[in-house]
């Protein structure tokens, strides 16, 4: 990902340096290739509140600084940037720092310490300036990064609360407009049962998971119709939804009773079956059979 120019120019940088005519330089340097958010500081104890006041992109720290050298600004930083993130307002793992030494010793210290780059004086006006523009793009792309998270986050936690709801809403819905549910994995066993399907479909009791619509066939219930349930097993072999197909189921009382169903087929995104679903409803109350 190419970040535009204006971006990158417009970036908070912060230049902490207790020598004015490394600041002076600094300034002119950035202000020549066209940053136009630069500040400056000469005294480290002032840093810690200045980036959490501007949040800065980046910061040219010097490491031979009176009172507060830089090594320690870097672990007052952390340690602020740590207490943020235990506050869960930002982010603690990314300390936006480029080291100015004249002591190669200190580079390998310095990194270890949380810096991310380093600038050897005196400078080199044409590495300063490709250090620091590599620099921000590598910052800037972590900020938008970590804006994407927060919004996959925010969008993950809004469709799981949705769909808990939808699932609530569903529930209700179905236990409101049918007398059970009943769900089935790609190899037609039930997977959930609520209520008398299984006797409904005409199938013998067995454990959940055993049992097949087709497999009924191989012992008919004579108080079914047998043509209804064939249908219907053709219907759920070819992946068809159905809706509201009635079923006669004749007692041996000799009385007649009806039941409706109805189901739909489960494919995942990419079209791919799964199983199926559906509700059912008794719709008559047991009344004689006249012959």
């Amino acid at each position: 990902m190419t970040l535009p120019d204006q971006e990158i120019l417009s970036a908070r940088i912060l230049i902490v340096d207790d020598q004015a005519s490394n600041v002076k330089l600094l300034e002119r340097l950035l202000a020549d290739a066209g940053y136009t958010g630069v500040s400056s500081t000469m005294d480290p104890q002032q840093v810690c509140a200045l980036h959490r006041k501007n949040d800065y992109d980046l910061i040219l720290l010097d490491l031979q600084l009176p009172v507060m050298d830089g090594f320690q600004v870097m672990a007052a930083l952390q340690a602020g940037a740590k207490a943020l993130e235990a506050a869960g307002t930002h982010a603690a793992d990314y300390l936006p720092v480029i080291v100015l030494t004249a002591q190669p010793g200190h580079k390998l210290r310095a990194l270890q310490a949380g810096a991310k780059d380093f600038i050897s004086k005196p400078f080199d006006l044409v590495e300063v300036r490709t250090r620091i523009r590599n620099m921000l793009e590598v910052r800037l792309l972590y900020r938008r990064l970590e804006v994407h998270n927060q919004e996959l986050e925010r969008i993950v936690l809004e469709r799981s609360a949705e769909l808990r709801e939808s699932e609530a809403r569903f529930r209700s819905l179905t236990e409101l407009a049918s007398d059970w549910y009943w769900e089935q994995d790609v190899d037609g066993h039930f997977t959930r049962v609520s209520g008398p399907v299984l006797e409904m479909l005409g199938l013998r009791v067995e454990p959940l998971g055993k049992i097949r619509i087709d497999e009924a066939a191989a012992e008919p219930d004579p108080g079914w119709n047998e043509d209804e349930r064939k249908t219907l097993r053709d219907t759920i072999a070819a992946r068809q939804p159905f809706l509201d197909f009635v079923f006669t189921r004749t007692d041996n009382d000799g009385s007649q009773r009806q039941f409706r169903v109805s189901g739909e087929p489960i494919f995942t995104t990419s079209a791919r079956f799964v199983g199926y679903r559906g509700i059912g409803v008794e719709m008559t109350l047991r009344r004689p059979h006249v012959s």
